[in-house]
C-alpha cells in the first residue's frame, strides 16, 4: 500500500463516510483472562462514544510506512488448510456474525500476543464502496468499481488512570480522584485485506506498530505466519554494517560521505518524479550506489558476498530508513559536529602540522553557546 491508499481508508473513520457495519471487542486481563465481550451495530453507539473509537481506528493507519506501517504478504502454505491467511479470510467473510470464529480470533492472540497488563482488542468489519478516479485523480462518486470488505484490528493497552484530586461538582469539594481503567491508544493492529493498487488484495495485509523497533517478531509468525521484516533501525544498522564489511581498512571519511549525499540525490529524484511507492535499494541498487560514491571493483565483489549473509536473503532496505536527511553528523570520542546534509562541502579532511584534521569552513556567522563571535585567524 502507498500514502495515498492508507489516508483513502482513513477517511472512512467519521460519520459522514464510515461503512463500518458491526463492531467487536474483547477485554483481557493481565492474567490473560477474558474479562468481557462484545458485538453491536457500530452506529447504533452514541455519536459520543463512535469518534472515540475513530480516533483509534485512524491510529492503527498511522505513522511512516516502513517504519510503523509495515506492507507484508502471506506465504503460499498460509492460504490452505486453515492456515492464518485463510482463517482471517473466513473471519471477514463473517462479518462479525460469526462467534466461535471471534472466539476463536481472540483466543489466538491471547495465545500469541505476549503483553504483560490489561488490554482490549477491537475488530470492526467494513464495506467501502471503491469511487473510481479520473485521469486526474478526482474520484467519481457515481462510478463504484468495487466493494473492499476488510476488518481492522486494534489492540490497545488499558491502564489504571493516575491517582490524583478532582473537583466534585455535586458536593462543590475537591476530593480524592475515582481511578477507573482507561483504554489507551493502539500498540499494534492489522487491516487485512491489504487495499493494493485502490483493490483487495487478499494475499497482504498492512501490521502496524506503535514502537517501530518493537514489532512482536513472535506475534507476527505466530499470527500470520510472516517472516518478520527488519525493523527500522535494524535496516539503519544493517546499513551501517555493509558499509563497514565491505570498505574494510579503506572505511575513510570521503567515501561514507560519498555514499550519504549519493543516497540523498537518489531519493531526491524519486521525490521530484512523484512515484507513489517508497523507494527501496536491492542487492544490485545498493552495489551501484557505492560503485558512484567511488567504491574499488575489489570491494564491490566483497558487497556481493556480504549483502545476503548482513541484510538475509532477498532482503531490500526502504531508504528513508537507511539514510538520514535531516543531518549529517561527524563524531569523535570528544567532539560531535553535526551539519546541514546539503552542506556538507564544509568539511573535508587535511593534514594540518602534521596531524590529520577535520577542517570546516565557516563564515561571519558564527555563534559559541548562543553568543555571535568574530571568526579569527592565527595569522591575522
Amino acid at each position: 500500500m502507498i500514502n495515498s491508499e492508507v489516508l483513502e481508508i482513513r477517511k472512512q473513520f467519521k460519520h459522514e463516510n464510515t461503512a463500518i457495519t458491526k463492531f467487536s471487542g474483547c477485554y483481557i486481563d493481565g492474567e490473560k483472562t477474558i474479562v468481557t465481550k462484545f458485538t453491536e451495530t457500530f452506529l447504533c453507539m452514541p455519536e459520543e462514544e463512535t469518534f472515540k473509537y475513530f480516533e483509534i481506528f485512524k491510529k492503527t493507519l498511522s505513522g511512516t510506512l516502513g517504519k510503523n506501517l509495515i506492507h507484508m504478504e502471506f506465504p503460499l502454505e498460509t492460504e490452505f488448510n486453515g492456515g492464518p491467511q485463510e482463517f482471517l479470510l473466513k473471519l471477514r467473510d463473517s462479518e462479525l456474525k460469526d462467534e466461535a470464529l471471534l472466539d476463536e480470533f481472540y483466543q489466538r492472540i491471547i495465545d500469541m500476543y505476549d503483553y504483560t497488563g490489561n488490554y482490549l482488542i477491537l475488530l470492526v468489519y467494513s464495506a467501502y464502496d471503491v469511487p473510481g478516479k479520473t485521469n486526474d485523480n478526482i474520484l467519481m462518486d457515481d462510478a463504484s468499481e468495487e466493494v473492499y470488505r476488510f476488518i481492522l484490528c486494534s489492540i490497545c493497552p488499558v491502564n489504571l488512570s493516575k491517582p490524583g484530586l478532582s473537583y466534585n461538582n455535586e458536593t462543590n469539594q475537591i476530593q480524592k480522584r475515582i481511578q477507573d481503567w482507561v483504554v489507551s491508544m493502539p500498540m499494534n493492529g492489522f487491516l487485512f485485506p491489504a487495499f493494493n493498487d485502490r483493490s483487495t488484495d487478499i494475499h497482504s495485509f498492512l501490521y502496524y506498530s506503535k514502537n517501530p523497533e518493537e514489532l512482536h517478531k513472535d506475534f507476527i509468525d505466530q499470527m500470520f505466519g510472516c517472516q518478520v521484516p527488519l525493523s527500522a533501525g535494524s535496516q539503519k544498522e544493517t546499513f551501517q554494517a555493509l558499509i563497514t564489511e565491505t570498505l574494510g581498512d579503506e572505511c575513510e571519511y570521503e567515501i561514507v560521505k560519498n555514499i550519504h549525499e549519493k543516497l540523498n540525490e537518489i531519493m531526491e529524484e524519486h521525490k521530484l518524479k512523484e512515484i507513489p511507492e517508497p523507494l527501496t535499494l536491492d542487492k544490485t541498487e545498493v552495489k551501484n550506489l557505492f560503485a558512484e560514491s567511488g567504491v574499488r571493483e575489489e570491494k564491490l565483489v566483497e558487497l556481493e558476498k556480504n549483502y545476503d549473509m548482513v541484510t538475509g536473503e532477498n532482503v531490500s532496505l526502504l531508504a528513508t530508513n537507511i539514510a538520514n536527511t535531516r543531518t549529517f553528523e561527524v563524531k569523535t570520542p570528544d567532539v560531535v559536529i553535526k551539519v546541514n546534509p546539503e552542506r556538507t562541502d564544509l568539511i573535508e579532511t587535511k593534514m594540518v602540522d602534521g596531524r590529520r584534521c577535520l577542517v570546516i569552513e565557516i563564515n561571519d556567522q558564527v555563534e559559541v553557546n548562543g553568543v555571535v563571535v568574530k571568526p579569527t585567524c592565527q595569522n591575522e
